[in-house]
């Protein structure tokens, strides 16, 4: 088959270098791609014959929904644009949706039912990514990551065949689609579980001077949160207006009890160095965050640093944390509090790793040219690597790197071998290798 023949053959569109449409296909929120071709897919067959091309022609295949993967920008293989599919169907608090979806377009059109699914901080972000990598959101305490809420899916394999993954059916595979990555094929829909919410209670506090005071008080206040609360805590440098420079706490309440919000917090509030900038009832879908998209003219640095999910944010990880930041003058750092029902799932229940974790941790320092030297680069490595060994695993979600070796650090040795088995199950010839790859077993 050839690209025309593919072409002629789908009712979506095949895009090549020095077509038209080119600069236009191969640009993505994160970057701009090099591939032999771009797919834009308007249905499941149109899926089907693409990947059958890609199989003849032996070419590594990138899937395309929300555009926020590095991995787009890895040159050859084509990429199969999946945003298109991007339906929504509600029966009862079952959700269908279409494989390229977008968590803001679900948030709002799920607020018109009433109903919510924990789908990260970010509205552009697709649907299907954050999925398959777990995806750590702002309900991550009530209703745990957003791959638990995963009942179903529809999933085209390397073969071209569409296969119904449920519970009863393909159990193996549903349980490394929560949390697996992209492995396994390419997810067209996912059927999800969702909860009644009629919206939630938003607050902003800010931090002058020392935050470990602060960040003991949150951790101690976290310990016995109830369930409604979720927390994040971030220090950034001045860098746009949408993230206001310094340290601050952004707190989610599961429902609409601003005095139940306010009384969960008291201690933080009541904290020396805190501010209370924003508190109030917001809608779900208001909250989600827009990041901007990739400016070839101004892109964003290097990022020296990374993710680990701690088992406990004892005195000394907020230490190194909050020192690391002080180190580096363009750095950030974050925390996410997790526990509640994050840590009821059984670990060998997901691919996911860490459900003893606590809380999420990540710290890096911006590559800018004449403030790194080999030397200096070293050491926010090494300061880095002293917070991460205190976790017990990475969330792949949240780097941009297409460094192989992290998949190792993502999954304890025990995960990664199961996951290596269904991937030689369903994907024997590790046609989706554009991703935290696991090898065929």
């Amino acid at each position: 088959m050839t690209l025309d023949e593919l072409n002629a053959g789908i009712a979506g569109t095949v895009i090549r270098p020095g077509d038209p449409q080119w600069d236009d296909a191969r640009r993505f929120h994160s970057g701009i791609g090099e591939p032999a071709a771009v797919i834009r897919a308007s249905s499941v067959d149109d899926v089907r014959g693409a990947l059958r091309y890609a199989v003849a022609e032996r070419l590594d295949v990138m899937v395309r929904g929300g555009g926020h993967s590095a991995w787009g920008q890895v040159p050859g293989g084509i990429t199969i644009d999946i945003s298109a599919l991007d339906d929504l169907s509600v029966d009862g608090t079952l959700v269908s949706i279409g494989g390229g979806a977008r968590w803001g377009d679900v948030a709002r059109a799920l607020a018109d039912h009433r109903l919510g699914i924990s789908s990260g901080d970010t509205a552009s972000v697709g649907v299907g990514g954050l999925t398959l990598g777990g995806g750590i959101g702002w309900m991550v305490r009530a209703w745990g990551l957003a791959s638990d809420q995963l009942v179903g899916a529809q999933l085209v394999t390397a073969r071209g065949d569409v296969v119904e993954v449920t519970a009863a059916a393909h159990p193996e595979l549903l349980w490394a689609l929560r949390g697996g990555g992209g492995n396994f094929g390419v997810v067209t829909r996912f059927d999800f579980r969702a909860h009644p919410l009629d919206g939630v209670v938003a607050a902003i506090l800010g931090i002058e001077g020392d935050a470990r005071p602060v960040l003991t008080v949150l951790r101690d206040v976290l310990v016995d949160a109830p369930r409604e609360l979720t927390v994040t805590y971030m220090d950034v440098p001045a860098m746009d207006p949408s993230a206001p420079a310094g340290a601050s706490i952004t707190a989610v309440w599961l429902g609409t009890d601003e005095a139940a919000a306010r009384a969960a917090l008291a201690p933080l509030l009541a904290a020396p160095g805190v501010t209370e900038r924003e508190f109030g009832v917001r809608a779900y879908p208001d909250i989600l965050l827009e990041t901007p998209e990739f400016d070839p003219d101004n892109p964003m640095p290097g990022f020296v640093g990374g993710n680990t999910l701690l088992r406990e944010l004892d005195d000394e990880s907020i230490e190194r944390i909050v020192t690391f930041r002080e180190q580096n003058p363009a750095s950030v750092a974050f925390l996410r509090s997790l526990g509640g029902a994050y840590g009821d799932v059984a670990q060998e229940a997901t691919a996911f790793p860490a459900r003893d974790a606590t809380w999420f941790a990540m710290a890096g320092a911006f590559d800018i040219p004449g403030m790194l030297d080999d030397a200096r680069r070293a050491e926010v490595v090494a300061a880095w690597d002293a917070i991460e060994s205190r976790g017990g695993g990475v969330y792949g979600n949240f780097t941009m790197s297409t460094d192989s070796g992290w998949v190792a650090r993502m999954y304890p040795p025990a995960t990664l071998t199961r996951l290596a088995a269904v991937k030689r199950e369903w994907d024997p010839g590790n046609v989706f290798c554009r991703n935290h790859n696991v090898t065929p077993a």
